[in-house]
């Protein structure tokens, strides 16, 4: 019976143009070292990685393994994820338009698996549908992709078996090819982002995925503000960020300072007249936007989500509203009966925040709002990142704090 069923399992893969057998072979018995990028320039996946490849009989050949983990998006926070080499977004594909790339996916998860080419032209059989164009990958299993990449541009992967929870948890990646013949000036810093969205409920650490609109946790690259890097650039740069959104509401990212053009999505490059100047650009589900600007004026510049509560960390709902309430003596005697706690503010949140920061909460609970800059609490969490931009830069990624010049500064007159 079991020889039986690894002869079906053989002649299945085979038919569906993914069968593993001698490419395995020779990348075990391969000495020649993997390479991080091949291609023109490179792109920075914000505190996330380049998958290496190895070339195999003109082939770039990756590997990825779906995997459980821990992953922390912020110091005293650590979550229970799935993803791809230990990390959520998994590390970034990058190839160049016109490579033939073989990718091979081992399943170490407890349940089956595939993985889907997001917006990426291919043979039907490669495109990584459970139950349609592939058999499912077990757990134990390693099955190969292989395709010639017929287009440029910025594309993303994830499973399509058990995706509601399998993304909810974290199974997702970016997959940027470069153009084989680049058309226009390129781009000095090239930066490539993920957004997600998460339900954590506080004192928790695994993400629920029977939730489908109320996320109280908003990810860049799988951190949230104050530990996402920021994007920096040098005066005169040209700065290219590439967005991509497999959560479940749309985000509008805003950059402050600029005005930046949308040149691409995962359909295409965008024609120099079907541009136009924006300071958001609206990612909806399941896309992605390239947006490029040129860094012409110094500072330290937020970018994020202009949803304001995807600012924010540990999002509670159906909360009643208490803005504008007396709750004079309230406070004190439900302190009684719960220590510690603390009443909504009056008047706004920003009182409550800073003093919630310095008070225990849930075990595993970032504070709503984090993270300081030179002038105090940012008070911002989630989304949310910071582009700085330095007539000078020096050797070390993040150049601290902006120098404002004088008589720059807004300053405080009564």
């Amino acid at each position: 019976m079991w020889a039986r069923r690894q002869i079906l399992k053989t002649a299945l893969l085979s038919t569906a143009g993914i069968l593993v057998g001698k490419n395995m072979a020779r990348a075990q018995e391969s000495a020649a070292p993997q390479k991080q990028s091949g291609s023109p320039w490179p792109v920075k996946p914000l505190n996330g990685s380049v998958l290496p490849y190895r070339m195999m009989d003109g082939v770039k050949e990756f590997h990825l393994t779906a995997e459980a983990f821990d992953q922390e998006f912020a110091p005293g926070m650590s979550v229970k994820c799935w993803g791809y080499n230990g990390a959520t977004p998994g590390p970034m594909i990058e190839a160049v338009e016109g490579d033939r790339v073989r990718i091979l996916v081992t399943n170490h998860l407890p349940e089956h698996t595939t993985i889907h080419w997001h917006g990426i032209l291919l043979p039907c059989g490669m495109d990584g549908v459970g139950g349609l164009t592939q058999p499912h990958i077990g757990p134990g299993e390693t099955y190969a992709y292989e395709f010639t990449l017929r287009q440029h541009g910025t594309f993303m992967y994830h499973p399509h078996a058990d995706e509601m929870v399998q993304m909810a948890v974290g199974m997702m990646g970016m997959f940027v090819v470069h153009p084989k013949n680049p058309a226009g000036p390129l781009p000095d810093r090239d930066y490539a982002i993920m957004l997600h969205e998460w339900a954590i409920h506080p004192g928790t650490y695994r993400p629920d995925p029977a939730v489908m609109l109320d996320f109280n946790i908003f990810t860049m690259n799988g951190k949230v503000f104050p530990a996402i890097h920021p994007l920096v650039a040098a005066v005169g740069d040209r700065v290219r960020i590439r967005l991509g959104n497999l959560s479940m509401n749309q985000h509008p990212m805003h950059l402050h300072g600029y005005h930046f053009r949308t040149v691409a999505t995962d359909g295409g490059s965008i024609p120099d007249s079907a541009q136009w100047p924006q300071t958001t650009v609206p990612v909806p589900v399941g896309s992605t936007r390239d947006i490029e600007f040129v860094a012409n004026e110094p500072g330290d510049w937020a970018f994020h989500c202009h949803k304001s509560h995807h600012t924010m960390n540990a999002m509670g709902h159906d909360i009643p509203n208490l803005l504008g309430a007396d709750q004079t003596g309230v406070e004190e005697d439900i302190r009684r009966l719960v220590p510690g706690y603390m009443a909504m503010s009056r008047d706004g949140m920003a009182d409550m925040q800073r003093m919630a920061r310095h008070m225990p909460g849930p075990e595993n609970t970032l504070p709503m709002m984090t993270g300081d800059g030179q002038f105090g609490p940012i008070e911002m969490g989630g989304m949310f990142t910071v582009l700085k931009v330095r007539e000078k830069l020096g050797a070390a990624g993040d150049p601290g704090p902006y120098d404002f010049p004088p008589a720059t500064l807004a300053k405080r007159i009564i």
